[in-house]
């Protein structure tokens, strides 16, 4: 970058995502899937995220994904960007994947790094590239070493930048300085994947944020950046400060977002997830109750 001047949004600013609907009996739920969608973005989320981490995507089937893409568009009808994640361990797999979320009308594409076999720098670049060459989609790289047991490096990033359809990253890398230094050399559009940093990424140049949160609380969220956007960075820290409470215990409380998640919203995760039992639910949802108040 040769100014200040952010970069654009490729996907908006306000994501989720999105957790995937199932029923009883496990099977997808295409009709909740919609109903939530529509939800999602009538109380402010700009785009959704499907089949991600907290969309159960290790536990779904291509074709559930294809699915839901479809289903997900045509109850969002272009008022939001739908996000498809397509990330697997295997290049040639997650290239068939990306291609077909392409066919079901997704706008862009959120590419994990390849977890468990841990590739090096040169294999995650090679990776990165080649789904990028699959499809037309604009790409979200998702920097998640928590997860994945592999950082996506800086140098890696900055090189990543110069292909014309990889052009954002979801970061969940927890390295503020790695970051900030991608977004100084490169045109990445920087969105936070980790809802306690939404107000501090953005301040700093980012696009704005893939919230797990949001599926409970979007309008809660949607308000720090709008109240960043108007000038009032005062207001905006203080709604990002009310969010916290729920955060913590929806996402650093020892469960996965999606369970948490799924505590509020209600339906069934899948093995190997686990429901979270009644005292957890319940102190869900005095937080989220809380915070709702608040805002």
């Amino acid at each position: 970058m040769t100014d200040a001047t952010p970069p654009p949004s490729p996907f908006n600013r306000a994501l989720c995502a999105m957790v995937t609907p199932f029923t009883r009996t496990g099977t997808l739920d295409l009709a909740a899937a919609q109903k939530l969608a529509d939800q999602l973005v009538t109380e402010g989320c700009e785009g959704l995220v499907l089949s991600g981490t907290t969309g159960e995507s290790p536990t779904t089937t291509d074709t559930e994904k294809a699915d839901l893409v479809r289903a997900v568009r045509e109850a969002v009808d272009g008022r939001a960007k739908v996000v498809a994640g397509v990330g697997t361990s295997d290049t040639r797999h997650t290239a068939d994947v990306a291609r077909q979320a392409q066919q079901a009308g997704a706008d862009g594409l959120l590419v994990v790094t390849p977890y468990y076999s841990r590739p090096p720098q040169d294999a995650i670049e090679a990776h990165f590239r080649a789904i990028a060459d699959a499809t037309d989609l604009p790409l979200m790289l998702y920097d998640i070493p928590g997860r994945t047991g592999t950082r996506v490096k800086p140098d890696t990033m900055i090189r990543l930048a110069d292909h014309p359809r990889i052009v954002a990253v979801k970061d969940c890398a927890y390295d503020l300085l790695g970051t900030q230094r991608v977004m100084s050399e490169t045109d990445l559009a920087y969105y936070t994947g980790c809802d306690e940093y939404v107000l501090a990424l953005y301040a700093l140049g980012g696009a704005g944020y893939v919230s797990t949160v949001s599926n409970v609380a979007p309008a809660a969220f949607r308000a720090i950046i709008d109240a960043y956007d108007a000038g009032d960075t005062k207001e905006a820290a203080r709604r990002q400060q009310l969010t916290v409470p729920l955060t913590q215990l929806m996402m650093n409380a020892g469960l996965p977002g999606t369970v948490t998640v799924k505590a509020l919203l209600g339906g069934p995760v899948r093995a190997p997830l686990q429901p979270a039992d009644q005292e957890t639910a319940d102190g869900l949802r005095a937080a989220l109750e809380k915070l709702l108040s608040a805002s």
